[in-house]
Parts: C-alpha cells; structure tokens; sequence
C-alpha cells in the first residue's frame, strides 16, 4: 500500500508474526508497513481512518468485526495465534513482544541455516510461530543434544529428519497443528 510505513514491520497491525513467515523470509514481502512491496491492506487502510495506529489492540474499537472469524483460515502465515499475540502485546507491551519475537526470529534462522534439506521451511515457520517460546528452547536444546550423541557428523538430511521429529513431538505434546488451515476451494465445499 502506497505510503504505508510502520516503525516494526515484523509484527502486523493485526497481529501476524511478518518476521516468521515464508514471504518475508523469501524477500517477497517486506513485513506489515515495511515499505515498496506492501500488498493493499483493509487493516492498514482502517489504520489510516483511527489515526495511524500502530497496532490494532490501540483502536478505542478493537476488537471489530474485522476479528469476528479470526484465525478459522490461515493464508501464508498462521492466523491462530494472531489475536493471542496482540493481547501479549498489549499486556505486556511492545518491547517485551519484541523481544520474544526476536528470540524466535533467532531459533527460525538457526532451523533454517542447520536443519532445512529444502524440504522443511513451511514446517519450521509454522513451528516457531505456533509453539510457546520456551518449548521452542526445550526443542534447540533436545537437538542439540540428539545431534552431538551421534558418533560421526550427522548430515543435513539427517539434521533435518531430528529437527522434523523433535518439532512435531513437542506440538503432539501441546495439541497444536502445524499445517495451515486452507480455506476449502468452490470444489471442496459442496
């Protein structure tokens, strides 16, 4: 959207987690206000109309209709948690949002740099944005663990193959669902 630019595009007006989601990461997107490739937005556009709040938990509104069906379909990113994440944000406020953000955008890059055979990055996005922060540290450190047992120097299949079990093991544990909710298409819903 023409004009639009936040002070923390990694954390959406409407609270999606841009830092961990497979568009930014890929370039294609440059987070929720982050400048010339900003995709037309509604929310950025009711933003306008309040003021250019920063966040939508500021709006004497919130929550709006906007959030009536929230999080029931996810798009690139997961949408579960997003209202949750807002209310953390608000609660605790925007630094200590940050910096648990920060810790997770962390943890996604050490996945993807160590653990990704090129097959694993929509998993990995979808752990880290999903799964409580400290269950992401117990995850780290299992693998870790896991990884320096071996006896030789586990290749990258084989890094991503513990990376994998670890994560869905931990979520088994949490009863969260690492795959994105797609909306049924015209054929499916009938």
């Amino acid at each position: 959207m023409e004009g639009f630019y936040r002070t923390y595009p990694m954390f959406s007006l409407c609270g999606l987690n841009c830092a961990l989601c497979q568009l930014h990461l890929g370039g294609y997107c440059p987070g929720c206000g982050g400048g010339p490739g900003n995709q037309a937005c509604a929310i950025a556009r009711c933003s306008r109309q309040h003021g250019g709040i920063e966040y939508c938990f500021e709006c004497d509104e919130f929550p709006c209709d906007r959030y009536k069906d929230a999080g029931e379909y996810d798009s690139f990113i997961s949408t579960r948690n997003h209202m949750r994440d807002l209310e953390q944000a608000r609660r605790f406020g925007m630094d200590a949002y940050r910096a648990e953000l920060d810790e997770k955008v962390k943890i996604l890059h050490q996945l993807l740099d160590g653990c990704n055979d090129g097959r694993r990055k929509t998993l990995f996005c979808q752990a880290v944005n999903l799964l409580e922060l400290n269950d992401l540290k117990t995850v780290m450190d299992s693998l870790g663990t896991e990884l320096t047992t071996l006896d030789e120097e586990p290749s990258l299949k084989e890094r991503a193959a513990v990376a994998a079990r670890l994560i869905q093991e931990m979520a088994g544990k949490r009863g969260v669902d690492l795959k994105l909710r797609k909306k049924p298409g015209k054929s499916e819903s009938k």
